[in-house]
């Protein structure tokens, strides 16, 4: 997706849309187990409420991630808005770190199936959130 005209930072750009569904009904339509490159267009809003934009949903799933991105999700009042960073140029692809969760499954399938291609200097390699650091194991 890319902006047509100047978009200024901290304008509210586009809302999130699709149909409202429980985490379960979530896991139950998309079985990321199944494939090697599973279309991301699930939004968590809270604990009991995921947008998927796959039924009903709008341009914002076109979306793309970026480790360095020019635009950020934001959930205000149960409701997910994608906002501009920073100035955005015309024609220039709107971006956001989509910070997956890992639900503490760290391993290299996990990276592998939620690569990172986005090119940025700062490129975590992953669409998933950044690791935890500084977490020791705990030993018996």
């Amino acid at each position: 997706m890319f902006a047509s005209t100047a978009i200024p930072a901290e304008t509210r750009i586009i809302e999130y849309t699709g149909e409202r569904i429980s985490p379960a009904e979530a896991d139950a339509r998309y079985d990321d187990d199944s494939t090697d490159h599973p279309r991301v267009v699930l939004f968590n809003v809270d604990s009991k409420t995921v947008i998927d934009a796959g039924v009903g949903g709008n341009e914002a799933q076109f979306i793309n991630h970026s480790c360095e991105p020019n635009c950020i999700a934001v959930t205000d009042k149960k409701h997910v808005f994608i906002e501009a960073l920073r100035d955005i140029e015309p024609g220039e692809e709107l971006l956001y770190d989509y910070n997956l969760t890992r639900n503490g499954d760290d391993s290299p399938e996990m990276e592998r199936r939620y690569a990172c291609h986005c090119g940025a200097p700062t490129c975590r390699g992953t669409m998933l959130t950044p690791k935890e650091k500084g977490k020791k194991k705990r030993r018996a």
